[in-house]
């Protein structure tokens, strides 16, 4: 276990998932929203699949909760924005608002 996934587990109530390449940090909303709040990729292993596969088990183990909705946010002003955005709707994801700053964007699972 990282020193992340330990900060993570003392301090919020959000779930990781790591593995040598990248982690996803995610939390449940509600009963029917999960929402994943970061996806990192190591920059070698980016662009073959990865980020989706981290994805789907998040929305793997939501489904089994009673999830029907996966919610991803980018914020605009980061850097590696416009690249987030396209991973989200390549995902499949839909935009659902943009305001303050935040792009939300939503899946139903």
């Amino acid at each position: 276990m990282s020193l992340y996934s330990e900060y993570l587990l003392e301090r919020t109530t959000d779930k990781i998932i790591e593995l040598e390449y990248g982690f996803v940090t995610y939390r449940y909303l509600n009963d029917k929203q999960v929402y994943i709040v970061d996806i990192y990729i190591k920059p070698d292993s980016r662009k073959s699949g990865l980020a989706s596969m981290l994805a789907n088990e998040v929305v793997k183990e939501a489904k089994e909760k009673g999830c029907t909705e996966l919610i991803g946010t980018v914020n605009p002003s980061c850097a590696g924005s416009k690249e987030s955005l396209l991973v989200l709707f390549a995902y499949g994801m839909n935009l659902l608002s943009s305001q303050n700053n935040v792009i939300v964007c939503k899946k139903d699972i």
